[in-house]
């Protein structure tokens, strides 16, 4: 199960113990939202996209979308993104629970810097039904993200 392997993972940060499970699904930025009792934009969605053999996951505010000029400028390639049997095998989580936590070492994590104008965002826990709360300097040192990146637009 993927927030298993989240909350393992989540431990050596001390954060397993904030994981926040709802009774009601949290798959989509709205409902996530909705189960938070937040904002939709501080809803950190995991985009999950093909990058030459693999994947590469850009986590970004629920209310920005991808853009595909900058996309392409920061990456090199247009952005593809994964359909769900690819997601749950390069990620291991399932599409409605994907986030940065706990991927394999080759999956590179990128955040959008339409999460930096929030003290704290949700992202996903490793299942449909699950978020933790963090601010946007610990996704970074959880997630190992390789950096910042701008491919965002509508956020601004």
């Amino acid at each position: 199960m993927s927030i298993a392997i989240v909350r393992e993972y989540l431990k050596q940060f001390e954060a397993s113990e904030r994981i926040l499970e709802f009774p009601v699904s949290s798959a989509t930025v709205e409902l996530a939202a909705e189960a938070v009792g937040c904002q939709p934009a501080r809803i950190t969605k995991t985009l999950s996209f093909k990058l030459g053999e693999g994947c590469i996951l850009v986590a970004a505010a629920g209310d920005a979308k991808i853009d595909n000029a900058k996309y392409k400028q920061r990456f090199g390639a247009k952005a593809k993104m994964l359909d769900p049997e690819e997601v749950a095998a390069f990620t291991g989580h399932a599409v409605g629970g994907v986030c940065p936590f706990g991927v394999p070492q080759e999956v590179q994590v990128f955040l959008d810097v339409s999460l930096k104008r929030f003290e704290t965002v949700f992202p996903a826990a490793g299942s449909s039904n699950s978020a933790i709360e963090v601010t946007p300097e610990e996704l970074e040192r959880f997630s190992r993200a390789r950096g910042w990146v701008d491919v965002c637009k509508g956020w601004e």
